[in-house]
């Protein structure tokens, strides 16, 4: 199976269309597509939920495969919204989760015959009832796709590798599985060997990609990535980084947007 794929999204009448190959800058330059979306939260605090759609490139078929939605929560009513309990109770992470695979397969609008990605909490993961509900939530959705992917966040820097085992063990079904989500530190990344998941996901947002010297600390986190998993999908690539982080070993990338300035 191959991770964080399937079949590229096809015809525009049945899903998104597909993406430009690797090499045609337009591929960076589109627009992610988005939408936001209200939680209160059981202390009543009003936080905004923004989701954005991003193409996952195949690396080597130098294609896009996949899409990925990354996921922005901001506290609303300035400085007020931030008094009081910082931290979120893990009831309200699991909705948030909920309502973003709810949202976030509205946005992606993938056929049977795709596959996506989509963000979901360590603390969601972690628990029995979460685990339950993320699969009832993803795989009974109307527009469910072939294979719908959850990149758990937060897991490596808090668990164990028996608990992130678990978890993944649990989750993973046939049309269901995960992408785990780790800092970019190699250590951390080496003993991730031990969890079962096929694919590691690294940010490379503050990784230096610009020059030989930039890049070697990059490869190192690659290599130790690749003997963890089969799969690396390295995020916030630049697009001119694609073809060192294949001949590094990554299999996937989310290119960093190529956004124009606005002084």
């Amino acid at each position: 199976m191959a991770y964080p794929g399937g079949p590229a999204p096809h015809s525009p009448e049945s899903g998104p269309a597909p993406a430009s190959p690797i090499g045609d800058g337009s591929a960076y330059a589109a627009p992610y597509e988005s939408l936001t979306f209200p939680y209160l939260t059981r202390g009543r605090r009003e936080l905004s939920v923004t989701l954005a759609a991003q193409p996952v490139f195949d690396l080597v078929a130098q294609r896009a495969v996949s899409r990925r939605v990354r996921r922005i929560i901001r506290h609303k009513g300035g400085e007020r919204g931030l008094l009081g309990r910082r931290t979120l109770e893990a009831a309200d992470l699991r909705r948030i989760d909920l309502q973003t695979l709810g949202h976030g397969l509205d946005l992606l609008r993938l056929n049977s015959e795709d596959s996506g990605v989509l963000p979901a909490f360590w603390r969601t993961a972690a628990t029995s009832h979460g685990r339950f509900a993320l699969l009832y939530a993803g795989l009974q959705h109307h527009s469910a796709p072939a294979m719908l992917l959850l990149e758990i966040m937060g897991g490596p820097e808090v668990a164990g590798v028996e608990a992130l085992a678990e978890a993944i063990g649990h989750l993973q079904t046939e049309r269901l599985n995960v992408i785990l989500h780790v800092a970019p530190d190699a250590d951390l990344i080496a003993g991730m060997g031990g969890t079962g998941a096929h694919c590691l996901a690294v940010d490379f947002a503050g990784v230096d990609q610009a020059g030989a010297r930039g890049w070697e600390e990059a490869t190192r986190l690659i290599a130790a990535a690749r003997q963890a998993a089969t799969q690396v999908l390295i995020l916030n690539l630049r697009p001119e980084s694609g073809p060192a982080a294949a001949a590094a070993g990554a299999t996937h990338a989310v290119f960093a947007p190529m956004e124009s300035l606005t002084v």
